[in-house]
């Protein structure tokens, strides 16, 4: 199984719409990007913990690849938008492409290139870092679109 991690503001809406995907086999919401060791919701939404809300993406990529995860990654938020996405904001709201591989950061830096001559007028701030760590997000966060049955996070 391959993986994916982004991050695009409120992991909710984000999660919410990867688990759609076909060929996304699990996703989880969660921290990374960080400094500290198993921050919890109200330590990153403080900012000094440097992680930001991020989503964990398993992924058949004889189904879905990861070319197209990244093509929706850069549809269903404002790249252009530092430390902020709608209403939330704050360094843990950013937009970040934490790759996984060598493959993942060429394909990532690529694509950023693209679409910045193609559609953002070279104006995207996301960050393309490489993976460290995941932490999982509190239970109560995780699929919160699906047990509220409502939408919220994508802008």
């Amino acid at each position: 199984m391959n993986k994916a991690i982004f991050a695009a503001g409120c992991f909710w809406g984000i999660q919410d719409f990867y688990s759609s995907i076909p060929g996304v086999i699990k996703t989880a919401v969660g921290y990374t990007g960080g400094t500290s060791n198993n921050p919890n919701y109200e330590e990153v939404c403080s900012g000094t913990t440097g992680h930001a809300e991020a989503v964990w993406i398993e992924f058949d990529s004889t189904i879905v690849t990861f070319d197209k995860l990244l093509n929706e990654f850069w549809s269903i938020h404002d790249p252009t938008t530092l430390n902020r996405q709608g209403p939330d904001m704050g360094t843990q709201y950013r937009s970040a492409i934490f790759y996984t591989n060598n493959d993942q950061k060429k394909i990532a830096e690529e694509s950023k290139l693209q679409m910045n001559k193609e559609k953002f007028n070279g104006k995207i701030v996301t960050e393309i870092n490489k993976f460290s760590t995941f932490f999982p997000a509190e239970e109560y966060h995780q699929n919160y679109n699906k047990k509220l049955k409502k939408k919220y996070g994508i802008s």
